[in-house]
């Protein structure tokens, strides 16, 4: 089975993975185009999730909650983090688009009995990683700071001709505190919309190596192994990550191959 999930070019279901579909236990990721007044709806069931409005303005209610018109950003290249909702299991979960709008429904098994919460751009912790052609932005919408039960996400803008996840870096021993087990999505978008990038993901024993031209809108699983992206001259990358596993912590380990370049 390819590691790399195409996206549908028009429509409103852009591109969906499962934990059946991508033979894992914990993450299920999808996005959606919403023409404005267009609905999505859906029971969370046993599972949590982050509702991420990429790009446009949406009212989203969770239960008895509600937030209207929330979103700021025309792009996931606006210079802003997205407005987010955090939603738990067993709740009916409504988005209405007040503009033409594209959100992500991040999600992983829910167990506990947190309330539904908004997150906004203001609570978005924003970092640099890298030096060099090896900078990229990154905005922590969901960290293990915050409160879920298993639910990691996070988004990376990389400039054009920089490398990113970079050393190559895996999580996938439950090995604490030296690493962590965690399933992982990217969902990938480029700017300008025709450009393409390219994420290899591998394992020590190359018995997992494949590399990828991604697309816009394109997710390429990581379900364990080294994952490293490159973005070509001329193009902006942006992609969402959804990581969850059996403890919600990120503790990863570089390729020891390549972790001289930490030590310079």
């Amino acid at each position: 089975m390819s590691l790399l999930v195409k996206a549908q070019r028009s429509g409103r279901d852009i591109v969906q993975v499962t934990p059946q579909s991508a033979g894992w236990r914990y993450v299920g990721f999808s996005a959606h185009r919403l023409a404005r007044g267009e609905q999505l709806a859906l029971d969370t069931g046993d599972r949590e999730y982050c509702v991420v409005i990429l790009a446009g303005v949406v009212s989203v209610q969770a239960g008895s909650s509600q937030w209207r018109e929330i979103g700021q950003r025309r792009s996931v290249f606006d210079d802003v983090p997205a407005a987010s909702v955090y939603v738990p299991h067993h709740h009916r979960l409504t988005l209405t688009a007040d503009s033409d709008a594209e959100v992500a429904l991040c999600s992983a098994p829910g167990f506990g009995e947190l309330p539904p919460r908004l997150i906004g751009p203001e609570a978005v912790t924003q970092s640099v990683r890298g030096e060099g052609s090896n900078t990229r932005y990154v905005s922590d919408i969901l960290p293990q700071t915050a409160a879920a039960d298993h639910l990691l996400v996070v988004e990376v803008r990389t400039p054009g001709g920089h490398s990113s996840s970079y050393p190559p870096h895996k999580h996938d021993t439950d090995n604490l505190p030296q690493e962590s087990f965690l399933e992982e999505t990217y969902y990938h978008r480029l700017n300008p919309a025709q450009g393409f990038a390219f994420q290899r993901v591998y394992v020590d024993d190359r018995s997992l190596d494949e590399s990828m031209a991604v697309e816009n809108h394109d997710v390429v699983m990581v379900p364990r192994g080294y994952h490293p992206v490159v973005v070509p001259h001329g193009y902006e990358s942006y992609y969402l990550n959804v990581m969850a596993g059996p403890t919600r912590s990120w503790h990863f380990r570089n390729d020891p191959a390549h972790e001289w370049m930490l030590k310079r």
